[in-house]
């Protein structure tokens, strides 16, 4: 006697959901949601005056990386990205992206810090530095100076008599740098000047070999000065002293390279997906994965942008993932398609597609909840780039599940149906129904019979 075990089904054994004939439906809903997505790139380009929200990766700005040391060991501590983030915010920035970082210094000392990346190139207005320039020209006339242009927070002045890095420092600290901060109005500091290192200093009191002139630069303490003395303010300056390991500017030429890249790369993509699909099963089966996977890549994109959410790399990396994923679950409900094909060859392509989904059904349930899951709860607790990524995910997990099923399975119907189904009409007319013409000729037969 065979005991019988009972088991929590997530959908009753033998569940038989009509999917086929809701098709027509999902598909025109599909495209109307491509529409709106599409649609609000150019509503935010109108408005907001750019199509996404893009970070520094996109649209250039300035990436810091910061360590702390703890001044009363002196050793190197840890902080919280999330607490630089929250003193970055307080004091009035806006579209910083933080991070942590992990990195060893010439002792091999591991070492935790944070990476700093805001959309601003300089702590220097235009209107600040123009007048610098002009008065940096007029004081120091004498000094033959042939050309002095700004570079970032850098002033590069080529003369033919030397003007020292404290000369240089004591005119231009008579100029103010705006600060905003919120709930405390605007403050003003003094520009300051870096200090020439010993191997600067040889450098530029030395003359070209050519024109004879002195090429020398004087840089400004900037925005990593700002974000640092507002760190050490937040953070506590008499607990923690922050040191500024490494600041570099992104230009916007840069960040439109690699946006440029980013497209390619969901193009190659698709390309690579199709021609995966179609060595996998046959030509059928690529375009209803392809037209998935664009839909799938322009409804993230579409959420993006109706939310404004920041749009990074590590966004891109998100978007390929939910690609990878969508084709994985396309390929494994188009596997149980063919095989029942095979199997089933007195019914038609609809109940057959009906089938094949109806059994792949609760496996694509549990499969997308649990990736969902998951990433729900980086998206809740994470932040930075790991939340940017999980909501990525979260997006992408929920149009990719539906697009399997109803967007990539109908366009196979429908090439099946269109091309692969019967013989073609050209011969169908020219057949002769094989009963009918059976007829006449045992009616001859027995004709001659009676004969």
């Amino acid at each position: 006697m065979s005991e019988h075990h009972k088991f929590r089904y997530l959908l009753p054994p033998g569940n038989n959901f009509h999917f086929v004939s809701k098709f027509k439906a999902w598909l025109l809903m599909s495209f109307v949601l491509m529409a709106i997505a599409i649609g609000f790139l150019f509503v935010n380009k109108a408005t907001r005056g750019d199509y996404m929200n893009w970070t520094i990766d996109f649209k250039g700005g300035t990436e810091m990386v910061f360590s702390f040391k703890d001044r009363a060991t002196g050793s190197y501590a840890k902080v919280d990205p999330h607490d630089v983030r929250v003193a970055l915010e307080k004091s009035g920035e806006d579209g910083i992206d933080v991070s942590e970082i992990e990195y060893t210094d010439d002792k091999g000392t591991p070492i935790s810090g944070v990476v700093v990346k805001t959309p601003r190139y300089s702590a220097l207005t235009e209107e600040v530095k123009d007048k610098a320039h002009k008065g940096f020209i007029e004081k120091f006339k004498d000094r033959k100076i042939t050309r002095a242009t700004w570079s970032g927070d850098r002033l590069n002045v080529k003369s033919g008599e030397p003007i020292s890095n404290q000369e240089a420092a004591d005119y231009l600290a008579t100029f103010e740098v705006l600060a905003t901060t919120k709930g405390t109005g605007s403050q003003t500091k003094k520009l300051e000047v870096k200090p020439w290192s010993t191997e600067e200093q040889g450098q530029y009191t030395s003359r070209d070999e050519g024109t004879r002139e002195l090429n020398a630069w004087y840089g400004i303490w900037g925005i990593d000065r700002q974000y640092q003395q507002t760190m050490e303010d937040k953070l506590g300056k008499e607990k923690t002293e922050v040191i500024v390991v490494q600041s570099y500017g992104v230009g916007a030429r840069a960040g439109s390279k690699l946006r440029d890249d980013a497209a390619k790369a969901i193009i190659f993509a698709i390309f690579l997906i199709m021609l995966y699909l179609v060595f996998r099963f046959d030509i059928r089966y690529a375009p209803g994965a392809a037209f998935a996977t664009i839909h799938d890549a322009v409804m993230v994109i579409g959420v993006f942008a109706i939310t404004w959410t920041e749009v990074s790399l590590t966004s891109v990396a998100g978007l390929l993932t939910v690609m990878g994923f969508s084709v994985n679950d396309t390929v494994i409900v188009f596997d149980r398609i063919r095989e029942n094909q095979a199997k089933l060859k007195d019914k038609s392509i609809e109940r057959i597609i009906d089938i094949s989904i109806n059994e792949m059904l609760v496996r694509t349930i549990l499969t997308s909840s649990t990736v969902f899951a998951t990433t729900l709860i980086m998206n809740i607790f994470g932040t930075g780039l790991v939340q940017n990524f999980a909501f990525a995910m979260n997006v992408g997990v929920i149009v990719g599940t539906y697009s399997s099923i109803f967007l990539a399975t109908p366009i196979f119907m429908y090439i099946t149906k269109k091309w692969y189904s019967g013989p073609a009409p050209a011969r169908r007319r020219g057949m002769v129904d094989p009963v009918v013409a059976t007829v006449p000729a045992a009616s001859k037969s027995d004709d001659a019979d009676e004969e």
